[in-house]
């Protein structure tokens, strides 16, 4: 028993296709190269029409009692939130003489710490002087609060340490007191109370000097923070480039532009489901591919190679037309003008050996409208194509885009080639189409597809495509007194293969 080669390759497919992403999103080149540059155009004119207000900055070295070596950041941190406060605001606004609410002000600047001890500070104004004042009264009232506070805290810790010596001594007061009402004829036994009083005299002193030392340290450790904490960096406005800001922001808007656009191509793309590498086309369609041609003639080193495959593929068709004892339709599917210069083109080939006709059954008048030429077939309506003798070879030319009436595309033709353009149909109306023509008993020859993918490596050509072709021209019964009905129903395609497998695994 052999395996169906068709159910395997269903089954390895993958679940995500990333190679036919890539494929898709490069093809949609126009969307992502317009959001590219939109985004850069955008970006310098946004520099242009919206400069950044005049702004200065300044530095302020900031020093702290607690630093420590291995310090994260967060006594920074600490200050550049002061400094967003309404006191600094209020503080700088006094100095500056404004009437201008704290809160407002403190919308214009903001503190970045730097390091761990120097603080920058950015203000923005409607002038540079006025920004420049700002700056500096910020720095100035900020560096008074720093200083104020540091004073603050020493005042209190030598406070705390001043108040707890001064109970010491009360103590010791008390002990002196007591040691002195002890007279020296007191009972032996007392001598072990009158040591402890003494040992704890001298304990107290230890703890009163101490005291006075480190009162004196934190009143001494002051100056060292005040003196520290000071501008470094006086304020100053800061220039800006025009030219590079413009450069700037359109690099910016570029790169974003770019993501966007990619994004928003890969985004379509999933939800479209637009096959574009040909073996997708050639497996949702259910025939191969038997040739491609680009959409337009291209670059000028392009188009001879252009000419050679659209003459290969009008001599391949010729001798298939020529070969066959029923008509033959082009169908097109997003690529009505090429379907039809490859019909115009196959009826020329074919003029030689008889009368051709060109039955036109596409929606559009890209046949109607045209200049005939001297070695042009004839060319006629769709209505009139059962007026058009047996005798006469002919090519029929449809569409089968949405909206097409399925049950007429007998009348071009009972065996058909597909024109289409990759990317255009979904993957579900690819599977519309090769139902509707498996329903009309309509055998597909093969594939032309249309702009196909310069990079596109995969293969396109199914390995029961040109058995089912054949198949179909051989089940088909000839006519009878010139009319389309048959002695025997055929089968489905999708039916027909199916007893193949079946006869196959048996």
């Amino acid at each position: 028993m052999t395996t169906d080669r068709k159910t395997e390759s269903s089954t390895a497919a993958p679940l995500f296709d990333l190679h036919a992403l890539v494929v898709a999103v490069r093809r949609r080149r126009r969307l992502w190269s317009a959001m590219a540059l939109l985004g850069l155009l955008a970006g310098a004119a946004m520099a242009v029409l919206l400069p950044p207000p005049p702004s200065a900055m300044t530095k302020v070295l900031v020093a702290h009692k607690e630093d420590q070596p291995n310090d994260t950041g967060t006594l920074m941190r600490t200050d550049v939130e002061l400094l967003g406060t309404t006191r600094i605001a209020a503080a700088a606004l006094t100095s500056l003489h404004s009437s201008e609410k704290p809160e407002d002000l403190m919308r214009d600047y903001r503190g970045t710490g730097l390091t761990n001890n120097l603080l920058r500070i950015d203000v923005t104004a409607d002038t540079d002087a006025q920004a420049v004042a700002r700056a500096r009264a910020l720095a100035d009232a900020f560096v008074s609060d720093h200083v104020r506070r540091m004073k603050d805290a020493a005042k209190a810790e030598a406070k705390a340490l001043l108040d707890q010596r001064d109970r010491m001594r009360q103590e010791l007061a008390q002990v002196n007191e007591t040691i002195g009402d002890r007279s020296p004829e007191s009972d032996p036994q007392d001598a072990a109370s009158i040591e402890s009083l003494f040992a704890r005299r001298a304990e107290l002193n230890s703890r009163i000097a101490d005291f006075d030392q480190r009162a004196a340290e934190a009143r001494t450790g002051t100056p060292d923070v005040i003196a520290g904490t000071q501008v470094v960096d006086d304020a100053r406005a800061v220039e800006h480039s025009l030219p590079k800001a413009v450069v700037t922001n359109a690099a910016i808007g570029l790169v974003l532009g770019l993501v966007l656009g990619l994004a928003l191509a890969a985004v379509g793309v999933v939800v479209k489901d637009r096959p574009v590498l040909r073996r997708d086309i050639a497996a949702n369609l259910g025939a191969s591919v038997i040739a491609e041609l680009p959409r337009r003639s291209g670059r000028p080193w392009r188009r001879r190679r252009t000419r050679t495959a659209g003459e290969r593929l009008t001599a391949h068709l010729a001798r298939t037309v020529r070969g066959s004892t029923e008509p033959v339709s082009v169908l097109e599917l997003g690529c009505a003008r090429n379907a039809s210069t490859i019909a115009l083109d196959v009826g020329r080939a074919l003029m030689a050996e008889g009368p051709v006709t060109v039955i036109d059954g596409l929606p559009g008048t890209q046949l109607s409208r045209r200049r005939p030429q001297q070695s042009d077939p004839t060319v006629v309506g769709g209505e009139r194509a059962a007026t058009v003798s047996d005798q006469v070879r002919r090519i029929g030319v449809g569409s089968v885009a949405p909206g097409t009436a399925w049950t007429d595309l007998h009348y071009l033709g009972t065996q058909t080639v597909l024109v289409v353009r990759a990317g255009h149909g979904s993957a579900a109306w690819l599977h519309t189409v090769a139902r509707q023509l498996a329903d009309q008993r309509i055998p597909v020859i093969g594939v032309v597809l249309i702009d196909p993918d310069p990079r596109d490596r995969t293969d396109g050509t199914l390995w029961d495509g040109l058995h089912t072709a054949l198949r179909g021209r051989s089940e088909r019964l000839p006519r009878q007194n010139g009319t389309e009905r048959r002695h025997t129903e055929r089968q489905p395609i999708w039916a027909a293969r199916g007893a193949d497998n079946e006869q196959e695994g048996r």
